[in-house]
């Protein structure tokens, strides 16, 4: 009886054994304290830089004063250009914050080392690259000062994609669905994450499955922006959703050595959207529909297969390789990183957390990816942003397209010989 009794204490410590034991894990947890240690530090001891989080909390004290006209909702850096999660997000830190910035500093400080952690959980998920590269996630200036000295929306946006981003790797699609919705909801550059994320969907699941995960995205949207779209539609769709926004030329990191008439003109903006949509349909035919024989083979190979499917009324689930969903996912928001007309300094979370993913999934060697990791993390921190710096931000995304395009195209679906036997 002693002897059985003794069993499980060894079962327990050899788990916990093998559990210490896991680099990778041990490492993302020594990151994360280690992060969390200088986010401290950092509100601690660096000031507060003000930009944006006065104009946040006048547009929210405009709401909460029972405001619904999206034209109205003003702060001092102009009219509020955000869909309404923003209001909802930034009126509950109002009310446990109090307006106050340290209490707010400390919310976001919290805010970044959870999204490192999410982030750290995709990394390891897929097992696309070495642990000790999880250190690059960490090693950013700028990211920590949009995060815990600027207090930008950004973050909260990009940590939901995050979040659901990992629920797609547990293969939790309507739920991460729904918080790829919210994460929309507070900035609309989450948006460029929707190509991919649509292909992907349309290969892991039949017609009602992507009806039923596009119904409750767009439920979310209804639902949040009801009290605007009855009383003030048209302002509310005008002013949260413009797509044909101007930025000012001082701002641009990516392309400030454009002169400003070029710059500003609707010909431009044009160019960069044809731009997009030839390079989004480039890599979805050549690289992540390669293995069906291309993105229009695909297209039609689904379309028979509902076809089939139809009469016997019965549903089909494929299941989508880590690497593959992170890989469109990451890919598709850099293309359209690469092609916005302008980038803002807070813009660089939009894809510095998937820069050491993307690095690792060219052919370069390990040097030329820190360099590359180190070219851009210097161009971002240089201010104001010139000719030299934008030129040179630009060359450093056209070499990692470049290197994107050169690497491999891993096989999209979970897979067995077994079952490829069984399906023959």
């Amino acid at each position: 009886m002693a002897a059985k009794s003794a069993k499980p204490p060894r079962k327990l410590a050899n788990s916990r054994h093998n559990y210490c034991r896991n680099p990778k894990l041990a490492f993302a947890l020594c990151l994360i304290l280690a992060d969390a240690i200088l986010v401290a530090l950092i509100i601690a001891y660096v000031p507060y830089t003000k930009i944006d989080w006065d104009a946040y909390m006048s547009q929210v004290s405009g709401f909460l004063g029972g405001e619904r006209d999206y034209s109205k909702l003003q702060g001092d850096t102009g009219p509020l250009v955000y869909p309404a999660g923003f209001l909802y997000i930034y009126s509950a830190i109002q009310h446990v914050t109090g307006g106050e910035v340290y209490p707010a500093q400390i919310l976001f400080g919290v805010l970044y080392i959870i999204n490192l952690g999410i982030v750290l959980f995709i990394y390891a998920k897929t097992d696309a690259l070495p642990f000790w590269s999880f250190c690059l996630l960490s090693l950013s200036k700028r990211v920590h000062s949009i995060f815990v000295l600027r207090l930008f929306n950004d973050c909260f946006a990009m940590t939901l994609l995050h979040a659901a981003l990992a629920l797609v790797l547990l293969r939790r699609w309507n739920l991460g669905l729904i918080i790829f919705s919210f994460a929309v909801s507070i900035k609309m550059n989450i948006l460029l994450y929707a190509p991919p994320l649509l292909l992907l969907m349309l290969k892991a699941m039949d017609i009602g499955g992507v009806i039923t995960a596009l119904a409750g995205a767009a439920l979310v949207q209804i639902l949040l922006a009801l009290p605007f779209i009855v009383s003030h539609p048209f302002e509310y769709i005008s002013k949260a959703f413009n797509l044909g926004r101007v930025f000012i030329h001082f701002w641009s990191v990516n392309f400030k050595f454009v002169p400003e008439p070029i710059f500003v003109s609707k010909q431009f903006a044009v160019l960069l959207l044809i731009t997009h949509l030839i390079l989004l349909a480039v890599f979805a035919h050549y690289k992540w529909c390669k293995h069906e024989g291309g993105l229009l083979n695909f297209i039609n190979s689904w379309f028979l297969s509902i076809k089939l499917r139809f009469p016997n009324n019965k549903s089909s689930f494929k299941l989508l390789k880590e690497e593959h969903v992170v890989t469109a996912m990451f890919v598709g928001n850099f293309i359209g990183i690469l092609c916005a007309r302008s980038l803002h300094y807070q813009f660089y979370s939009w894809y510095f957390f998937s820069l050491p993913y993307l690095l690792w999934r060219t052919p370069f060697p390990t040097l030329l990816r820190l360099v590359l990791f180190a070219g851009i993390e210097f161009c971002w921190n240089v201010y104001p942003s010139n000719m030299y710096s934008s030129i040179s931000l630009l060359s450093l995304h056209l070499i990692l397209l470049w290197g994107l395009w050169c690497g491999p195209a891993e096989h999209p679906y979970v897979h067995s010989e077994a079952s490829d036997r069984k399906q023959n």
